[in-house]
């Protein structure tokens, strides 16, 4: 089988790393675009140029502006362009030089479950309305909504509605990085207290190396859709803290501390069904909710102790 051509936008983020690595296990040839690359996609000359020379196969558009994730922000109209600019823009100018240019190339937008916003409904799947609430939600509903449009009139366009998903690679900022780094610290003596806004805040919480292989397998069917990547699971803040600290032989309720004053935005119950994902491809998560806090863990340099039990 000759190798494939892939492009991989927003490289150098976690899932971009990962996938490029699985890419290449597969023998295929990746092309990454990232932050500090010669290939501006917010330019769409510079992603014409890109997508004509090299008529890939399949890009993948994983870029985004989170700013829960990233410095804080203090000029929300900024925030507003610049989440377009890479969260819509760049994935409209890709889809118009694949059309234009490269029409046998597979697109896949990588979605997020902030575009149900404040969902009616305790689960959410592909047919679940689009409410977004946030900058980011509403950034990454439109590019759902042009891949739609694009798909529509003949671009193999699929898009991933991804769910919390975590790895070693996730930067700080996220609560889940704040949680694995304050347990290895405190194990190493380092520091005592953790400080965490909501312990029954929620989330539905997968292993990141598992969504970036529902993209492969998304782009593999023989039609693009649109599909649901999450555990199906709810498990809180609080959860999470338990089962780090106790995997380090620690007490959770010795070093954590609840402040609100440190919450960054409202607890919102997402939670996702990825049947016709799992329908589709056979995808299924490798790790549940407790050994995936555990092989953070271990990454960190966490010393861990036997498992006392199960909470997936």
């Amino acid at each position: 089988m000759t190798a494939r051509t892939a492009i991989v936008v927003g490289a150098d983020g976690q899932d971009g790393v990962l996938l490029s690595e699985s890419l290449r296990a597969r023998g295929d040839r990746v092309v990454p675009v990232g932050r500090r690359g010669t290939i501006d996609i917010t330019r769409p000359d510079d992603v014409a140029g890109l997508v004509a020379g090299l008529r890939p196969d399949e890009v993948y558009l994983l870029a985004a502006v989170h700013h829960s994730a990233q410095d804080t922000v203090t000029d929300p109209v900024r925030l507003c362009h610049r989440s377009y600019a890479v969260n819509t823009f760049s994935a409209v100018h890709f889809l118009d030089a694949v059309e234009r240019h490269s029409p046998a190339t597979r697109v896949f937008y990588a979605a997020s479950s902030h575009v149900f916003g404040v969902p009616g409904t305790p689960v959410q799947d592909e047919a679940t309305p689009l409410r977004p609430t946030s900058i980011y939600g509403i950034s990454k509903a439109a590019g759902l909504l042009h891949c739609r449009t694009y798909r529509a009139r003949g671009v193999f366009a699929s898009a991933g509605i991804l769910y919390n998903h975590e790895s070693p690679l996730r930067r700080p900022g996220f609560v889940s990085r704040k949680i694995v780094d304050a347990v290895v610290r405190i194990q190493r003596g380092d520091a005592g207290r953790l400080v965490l806004g909501s312990l029954s805040a929620g989330s539905d919480w997968g292993y990141a190396p598992d969504y970036v292989e529902a993209m492969r397998r998304i782009l593999d069917l023989a039609e693009p859709d649109d599909f649901v990547v999450a555990s199906g699971v709810r498990h809180t803040v609080g959860e999470f803290a338990a089962i780090a600290f106790e995997a380090a032989g620690l007490d959770w309720r010795d070093h954590v501390e609840e402040d609100a004053a440190v919450l960054t935005r409202p607890d919102v119950p997402l939670v996702g069904d990825a049947s016709r994902l799992r329908a589709a491809t056979g995808w299924r998560p490798s790790l549940g909710f407790a050994d995936m806090v555990r092989t953070l863990l271990r990454a960190a340099g966490a010393t861990l102790v036997a498992p006392a039990g199960r909470r997936d």
